[in-house]
């Protein structure tokens, strides 16, 4: 059965913070942490697997084995991006009951045409509203769970307006969407009226960089949102970290002299991904030569 510890945090409106995780070294650090449930970013995760854009050239099978790998490696509820469920009505279908086996607790599919491109960018175009109610109807169906979530995407501000944003998001919770997403509004204005016409759990998009304004959690919760996902945040860090000790590494030649706060410490990596448990396993199965 699905993860129900973030459904009964919807249940109980309790608002969920959820940092972008994209590589299992961010996936353990997040996790260790007093979030309630992590991020999968598909911007991120297509970046650190394949080192390419998000722009719909990631597949499936690139993404379910990457997603369940987080949820693997992870004591909290994960939340995963599943682009436009990668296809028609039955790709939607083997995309739910794929991330759901894979122990994911909430997938994310958008409304924009195949091939999908990154949100904040420009040029974005969606299907017509009719095709993701289905998608979302096959979506709920597919499912085994009803803990496990359907978050539905509309990019429709960008090209159409937020008319036509405010509309779909109706339409998608309607059609039986658990929570909705209304993908890059542009001011704190638009906000508030997605808060106030949409009747249904909301989630924020916290991108940084991007169209949105960012906000306090607690001014997000006033606007009527119940969930934000802050998907840039860790691996824009880990960009700038990597750029400032290699520039060092090429100007010096060496590691040395580097401030403190530059190194995470190799007993504390070695710690996080679990050696402590390998050395007392080899320990405790050491025999005599």
């Amino acid at each position: 059965m699905a993860d129900d510890r973030l459904s009964n945090a919807l249940a109980a409106k309790k608002f969920i913070v959820a940092p972008g995780i994209f590589d299992m070294i961010s996936a353990k650090i997040a996790d260790g942490m007093d979030f309630t449930a992590l991020y999968a970013t598909g911007f991120g995760t297509v970046a650190s697997h394949l080192g390419i854009a998000d722009a719909g050239i990631a597949t499936y099978s690139d993404m379910v084995s990457r997603v369940g790998r987080y949820a693997q490696g992870c004591s909290k509820p994960v939340i995963a991006d599943a682009d436009t469920g990668y296809g028609g009505l039955l790709n939607v279908r083997h995309t739910v009951q794929g991330y759901e086996a894979a122990g994911i607790a909430a997938i994310q599919i958008e409304d924009q045409e195949v091939p999908k491109k990154c949100g904040h960018t420009p040029g974005r175009r969606v299907i017509p509203m009719r095709d993701m109610c289905l998608k979302v109807e096959v979506a709920v169906a597919a499912r085994k769970s009803p803990d496990f979530l359907i978050i539905a995407r509309t990019d429709a501000r960008t090209s159409l307006g937020l008319d036509e944003a405010l509309a779909r998001g109706r339409a998608y919770r309607k059609a039986g969407a658990d929570i909705v997403f209304v993908e890059s509004p542009e001011t704190e204005d638009e906000m508030a009226r997605i808060g106030q016409e949409i009747d249904g759990p909301l989630l924020a998009n916290m991108a940084d960089g991007g169209r949105t304004p960012i906000l306090p959690a607690a001014r997000l919760q006033d606007l009527g949102y119940n969930v934000a996902i802050f998907p840039a945040i860790g691996f824009l860090a880990v960009a700038a970290a990597a750029e400032r000790v290699y520039s060092h590494l090429l100007a010096t030649g060496s590691s040395l002299n580097r401030p403190a706060h530059d190194n995470y410490g190799f007993d504390r990596i070695c710690t996080l991904m679990g050696f402590p448990d390998v050395w007392a396993f080899e320990k405790e199965w050491e025999r005599p030569e």
